[in-house]
């Protein structure tokens, strides 16, 4: 008698702890969405509405688990047809916890499936992120799972939003020509705008080069500055903001749950590459096409699977 009591009550408190543990899954999920729609609405009332293009795309996970993310910087207006500005390739492993970043310069110059050799860039402008997916594929043997297109603006907002004191950095020359601010060298925080500038500045002796090194640069230094705030419960609401600036074939759940991921487990900074490595490529002029870069596909190749897979 005694003992079917104590089993009655050790039911009674499982029963309460569950019920308290639903309550408090329904009030952050009640919290989560609360924030999220904040965010929306606040970038809604800077940004005209636009029907944003359905693309299709046919990604899955690569050989080695990885969930990759193509990520395309744009700066057009409406539905207008550009090539892309800045592409990366965000590296998510789940089981590894690992999370990396590949950027591939706009000027390599390789076959494009149906289109013959062009830059890499024009892809997008051809076919849409799925000439992107299919163009990485052919060259490199990797496969993308989701793609993300940001439109510049979008990376502004969450900036102020994410940073009201600005993101620190340090900009090592002046910058000016063509990003709409003017920088000074040294280290300093700087807003949106002036991060946007910064990582598209481009008209020095080094070029695209340069333009790449800031943009995984600013990154890391994104990345490691909302790592030192309380940023978990902010996640929501950030994402909030970007999402009216981007187009993207990935549930906002699952761009949560990576976020709030990479916030509460992620150690040490996040591994870089860029594509072509060292020695890989030379600088050419084609017709039709300008200046190039002429790259070893087969040696970026093996450099981009070396990256992913250690």
């Amino acid at each position: 008698m005694r003992y079917e009591q104590n089993q009655k009550k050790k039911k009674g408190k499982w029963r309460s702890v569950l019920m308290v543990i639903l309550v408090l899954l329904i009030a952050g999920t009640g919290y989560s969405y609360y924030q999220y729609k904040q965010g929306v609405n606040q970038s809604l009332k800077k940004v005209s509405k636009t029907d944003k293009v359905v693309y299709t795309f046919d990604g899955k996970k690569d050989q080695y688990g990885d969930t990759n993310i193509l990520m395309l910087g744009s700066d057009a207006r409406g539905n207008e047809v550009s090539r892309a500005d800045t592409i990366m390739i965000a590296h998510y492993n789940e089981n590894k916890g690992t999370y990396k970043l590949t950027s591939i310069m706009r000027d390599s110059y390789i076959d494009i499936p149906g289109y013959g050799k062009h830059k890499i860039n024009s892809a997008f402008a051809r076919g849409g992120p799925d000439l992107m997916r299919k163009t990485i594929k052919e060259n490199f043997d990797i496969d993308l799972q989701y793609y993300a297109i940001v439109h510049f603006q979008g990376f502004v907002q969450l900036i102020d939003e994410a940073f009201p004191d600005g993101v620190k950095i340090d900009v090592e020359k002046a910058m000016s020509k063509n990003i709409g601010v003017s920088l000074k060298p040294g280290v300093q925080r700087l807003n949106g705008k002036e991060m946007l500038g910064y990582v598209r500045f481009r008209h020095d002796a080094i070029g695209d080069f340069g333009r790449v090194k800031r943009q995984q640069q600013a990154v890391k230094a994104i990345g490691d500055q909302l790592t030192s705030i309380n940023t978990i419960p902010k996640i929501p609401k950030l994402i909030g903001v970007i999402t009216p600036y981007i187009n993207t074939n990935m549930k906002t759940s699952d761009i949560i749950f990576m976020s709030t991921n990479y916030f509460s487990k992620r150690e040490g900074p996040v591994e870089t590459l860029r594509i072509p490595v060292d020695n890989s490529y030379t600088n050419q002029r084609i017709y039709g096409e300008g200046a190039v870069l002429a790259i070893d596909v087969a040696k970026n190749r093996e450099a981009l699977h070396q990256f992913i897979k250690k």
